[in-house]
């Protein structure tokens, strides 16, 4: 790869098959989390209604187990996978992934600043969950013992950082995203983020000079990534 930035506009799932193997130092990516079927009612502060489902894409089935052919593929032999996830895939992800790795673990983010429990009946939605995998021999950059605990805390993202047109639901801040590429990759290394979305990974990409790969199907979405990008 000799451009530092590659942007497609395709089906992850079918544009995945076009990676050379074994060419790939670290996937980092935010895939779907299905949860929009758990918003059952609307939400409403004063008499203003709060869309409580997350996107149409949300909406589809998203089987992690179409990636695990591919992943394995492309990864080279001391790459590394980290994937956000919610608590409802996590099990997916492990029945799956766990039998083709040497490790498979998780981190925990902590959101300091997340979205008011409205009607207090239950926790604040301040987590979520980034599974992490890898073979023995894989590359790690060991920070320290202060800040290599599998729990990171960050605010969401936040404006100015994050885009208002067009406002993606789940955009993750770029400081997690920079924690997770120091750690997990070197200097000019190749990252794959096949969901991504307003291009966050590559932002980060840009700052610690790595090289980028990213696909995204929604054309609004890649018109973004590609203005902060390209």
């Amino acid at each position: 790869m000799k451009e530092k930035t590659k942007l497609i506009n395709a089906d992850a799932f079918k544009e995945l098959k076009n990676i050379k193997s074994e060419s790939i130092d670290l996937i980092l990516t935010d895939v779907p989390y299905n949860i929009s079927q758990y918003s059952k009612k609307d939400v409403y502060i004063g008499d203003r209604k709060l869309n409580t489902k997350i996107a149409k894409w949300d909406e589809i089935y998203f089987d992690p187990r179409l990636l695990v052919n591919d992943f394995k593929r492309i990864l080279k032999p001391d790459g590394n996978i980290f994937v956000f996830v919610s608590y409802n895939q996590i099990g997916l992800w492990h029945k799956y992934f766990d039998c083709e790795f040497d490790t498979f673990q998780f981190m925990v983010w902590h959101k300091t600043n997340p979205t008011p429990c409205v009607y207090k009946t239950t926790f604040l939605n301040s987590c979520e969950l980034i599974i992490c995998l890898w073979n023995k021999g894989h590359k790690w950059n060991f920070i320290s013992q202060d800040k290599m605990h599998n729990f990171i805390e960050t605010p969401i993202c936040t404006y100015p950082e994050r885009l208002i047109n067009p406002k993606h639901p789940t955009q993750k801040p770029i400081s997690i995203l920079e924690h997770i590429i120091r750690i997990a990759s070197n200097e000019n290394d190749i990252i794959l983020d096949p969901f991504m979305g307003v291009g966050s990974t590559g932002v980060a990409c840009k700052k610690l000079n790595r090289k980028f790969i990213g696909i995204e199907i929604n054309n609004e979405y890649f018109k973004a990534a590609q203005k902060r990008l390209i």
